[in-house]
């Protein structure tokens, strides 16, 4: 009996450790195909690379550091979305309209495209702008327009950046101070939402 139970042991510990290379294997893979990961969500690269080629005249990229550029724009990105689904804003009525009109719209041009892959992409990428447009109006351009004594405030502390009276630089003082709140937004939001790049993956993506 001991024996036996012995044997049936070893046979479990054989096939657990096989379970876990395999499934190590698995997820090494699935890695693989993913350019960087934002708060343990993946980022795959073909979602990346169809983001980059639409905004390069479909052109992909010969230079590494050029698509690095690129990818911490796009994780910016993200990040912002991800924020805007933590304050609710995908579930506000008139932001589900408005993409319950896009998706309308969309369905026409799905015939034209002929791709179900281009579809979701499309979609998803002006769900996700529609996000990010709305986040970034109430955490940075409203509160730089609205907020009368921060901007002179922020203007004082960096007056000797402009050498004019506020009421001749005021747009390049508000363009400044909003470039300040996104910098310390997206700040917080690393800190919030831990992001990974997989550069191995992203030298890969180079001239593909």
């Amino acid at each position: 009996m001991l024996l036996l139970s012995i044997k049936i042991y070893r046979t479990f510990c054989v096939r657990k450790a096989y379970c876990l290379f395999f499934f190590g294997l698995l997820c090494s893979s699935a890695f693989a195909q993913n350019v960087a990961t934002i708060s343990s969500k993946p980022l795959s690269s073909k979602e990346f690379m169809w983001a980059y080629k639409k905004s390069h005249n479909g052109n992909s990229a010969s230079d590494y550091n050029e698509l690095l550029t690129y990818l911490n724009l796009y994780i910016n990105f993200k990040l912002k979305v991800l924020d805007a689904r933590e304050m609710g804003l995908d579930k506000s009525d008139t932001y589900q309209e408005e993409i319950k009109t896009y998706e309308g719209a969309l369905e026409v041009h799905k015939k034209v495209i002929n791709s179900n892959k281009e579809h979701d992409y499309l979609l998803n990428e002006y769900r996700e702008g529609v996000l990010m447009f709305n986040v970034s109006e109430q955490k940075i351009w409203n509160k730089a327009q609205e907020d009368e004594q921060a901007i002179d405030d922020y203007y004082k502390k960096n007056k000797q950046n402009y050498n004019k009276p506020l009421s001749e630089v005021r747009g390049e003082v508000i363009a400044d101070y909003q470039q300040k709140l996104e910098d310390n937004w997206l700040n917080s939001l690393k800190e919030k939402y831990p992001v990974k790049i997989n550069e191995n993956e992203l030298r890969k993506l180079i001239k593909l």
